[in-house]
């Protein structure tokens, strides 16, 4: 499971401050162990002008299927096989979100000791979720993010 976080910036006020809100630092790649793998934050770009914050969720499989948390589903004949030939470890789910609750949970709070006035300052974020499943219609997606102020594409 892959999330970026985007922004832009000027020199007044660089891009690259989405380090001390995220409490990541961008010249770091970090990783963090979750009950069903492992977490990785890395920065592909920081300038001042642009920094994207790179989450990639490693998610084990086999792990997820010991803490019976990935069981199969019906009584079919590959349903044992399903348990570990499936979508999770790639398309957003909710353990992306609680990896992003445990890894940028300072962020969440809006909390940054080294420059506190940051989490009141408006910046302007692109995030992006490259696959995430959606049962339902093709608008659902639009429907559910759309009143929030957010650009679905």
């Amino acid at each position: 499971m892959f999330l970026t976080i985007t922004t832009t910036g000027s020199p007044e006020r660089p891009a690259s401050d989405l380090g001390y809100l995220l409490h990541k630092h961008p010249d770091n790649a970090q990783r963090f162990s979750t009950s069903y793998g492992t977490a990785h934050v890395l920065y592909p770009e920081a300038t001042a002008e642009r920094c994207t914050a790179a989450l990639l969720l490693e998610v084990d499989a086999v792990a997820l299927v010991r803490r019976g948390r990935g069981k199969g589903r019906g009584g079919a004949p590959d349903s044992a096989l399903a348990q570990y030939v499936n979508d999770r470890p790639y398309a957003a789910s909710s353990l992306l979100s609680v990896a992003i609750g445990s890894v940028f949970s300072s962020a969440l709070k809006a909390q940054c000791r080294a420059r506190p006035e940051l989490p009141g300052r408006p910046m302007p974020l692109r995030i992006e979720v490259p696959a995430l499943p959606a049962r339902g219609a093709e608008d659902l997606v639009p429907r559910l993010f759309e009143p929030l102020g957010w650009a679905v594409t």
